[in-house]
């Protein structure tokens, strides 16, 4: 075992809950920044709401290119940490914060210049393409402060400091809590900027999370020094980050990007509709907080003790994580299902747009355990190197379930058939995920992993 990784010794079950704990309250606190946007965007009108549910997939999409670059720090870093080179860890952190900034800047100006033609696609309507554009136009110019915020999390959670994470998120979410009446529907004697003032407090948000971030890596193991990038072999670290980031990413966003191709489809139903998915797919991102936690915390743990040749503890921490995401995720689905409408009063007062709320989380919510075992599964596979399995896995969820379910089937069943297909997938990427992560995780890692690259 590994003395210079702390996840390698010990109680399995304790790391877990440990570790999942902070990343809980963290992702808890990120998670309610979306509910807070969506209530005060609510009291703004239902054509609001109808916007913010176009641009919550994109966001979500593209925060989700984030954590793949803060998923391929955090496996670089743990893996070297559990194979004992503190040195490269520490090399491979301050270029994966400069390479985190500079990936952010490219996503920016990418998104600024493509966003009409982008919600175009989606089908947004004349009416809501101000709205759209009004809170876009800001949050993609901030876009390299989010990716740094990103990358300096993935540092910490590639050494196991999940308690730093989630005060980071922590600090994310509270400015957001004290801005967002302000800057949305005005307050103290100040209009508000509507929609965009959303975009305006996450940015600001971003940047304070980044300041904190700095001082809390600045007390862990490995530190910012930007002067250790010219001992770093680019090309390499590059290169091992980006084998487990793009994959990564890509496997993050494929879900948002099949959730946007949802609300295209779903924009024939109506109005009341596309605001009733968009409102309950903020509820359920909540609810689904400890499974996005696990997927969080899971990678450290796993990638540690793969990368200490430590597979028996791998498959420990993989076991308790799978039969959690069954337990949970079918405990939220029957508080859900029982009490949709109620939640549904704390967005709007329209009967119309509550109606499709419940229903669509009626049919839905029995898809979380499955869910889970995705996201876990895929934060496992990346964390032994392995994500080009977790990229094909979420991809067959989509593109060969998803989509053509919700495709063929919207022509009779309407509406439900987008919230059936997103049921569907969820169970039968559970059911795969599960059986992939099990078979990885069975070979030895002599066997199953490339050599590392010692820069």
């Amino acid at each position: 075992m590994s003395e210079t990784a702390k996840l390698t010794r010990g109680s399995i079950r304790r790391h877990l809950v440990t570790q999942t704990l902070p990343m809980i309250v963290g992702v808890a606190a990120i998670m309610s920044v979306g509910l807070i946007d969506a209530y005060f965007i609510g009291q703004l009108g239902s054509a609001e709401l109808a916007a913010v549910s176009f641009i919550f997939p994109i966001i979500i999409a593209l925060s989700s290119l984030g954590v793949g670059v803060m998923v391929g720090i955090n496996s670089v870093i743990s893996r070297a940490l559990g194979e004992g080179d503190v040195e490269r860890a520490e090399r491979r952190a301050n270029f994966g914060a400069i390479f985190a900034l500079a990936a952010g800047l490219v996503l920016g100006l990418t998104l600024f210049l493509l966003l009409d033609p982008l919600f175009r696609l989606m089908q947004a309507s004349d009416e809501l393409m101000p709205l759209i554009t009004e809170y876009m136009r800001p949050f993609s110019l901030g876009m390299p402060v989010l990716l740094l915020q990103m990358g300096l999390s993935g540092v910490l959670r590639g050494q196991g400091e999940a308690r730093y994470v989630s005060l980071i998120s922590i600090t994310y979410s509270v400015v957001n809590w004290i801005l967002d009446p302000i800057l949305i529907t005005g307050a103290l004697g100040f209009e508000g900027f509507g929609v965009a003032g959303a975009a305006y407090a996450s940015i600001i948000g971003y940047g304070v999370a980044c300041v904190v971030a700095l001082v809390f890596i600045n007390r862990a193991q490995l530190a910012i020094h930007p002067s250790l990038i010219r001992q770093c072999d680019i090309a390499a670290s590059g290169g091992a980050i980006l084998k487990v980031a793009g994959p990564a990413a890509f496997s993050n966003a494929i879900n948002p990007i099949g959730l946007s191709v949802l609300t295209a489809l779903l924009a024939s139903q109506g109005e009341a509709a596309i605001a009733g998915f968009g409102a309950a797919g903020r509820l359920q991102s909540f609810a689904v907080v400890p499974l996005l936690g696990l997927s969080g915390s899971i990678g450290a743990i796993i990638g540690q003790n793969w990368g200490a040749n430590r597979a028996d503890r791998a498959r420990r921490a993989m076991y308790w994580a799978g039969l959690f995401c069954i337990v949970y995720g079918l405990a939220i689905a029957l508080v859900l299902f029982a009490f949709g409408t109620w939640f549904a009063d704390f967005f709007t007062d329209d009967p119309e747009v509550i109606e499709e709320f419940s229903r669509y989380l009626a049919i839905s919510v029995w898809g979380y355990a499955g869910f889970g075992l995705l996201i876990v599964g895929n934060g496992a596979l990346n964390a032994v190197d392995r994500a080009p399995y977790a990229l094909a896995q979420s991809a067959a969820r989509v593109f060969l379930v998803m989509l053509p379910f919700a495709w063929i089937l919207r022509a009779s069943w309407g509406a439900e058939a987008i919230y059936g297909a997103e049921l569907v997938a969820n169970l039968a990427g559970g059911a795969l995920a599960a059986y992939v992560v099990w078979r990885v995780l069975g070979g030895s890692r002599k066997n199953s992993l490339p050599l590392p690259t010692k820069r």
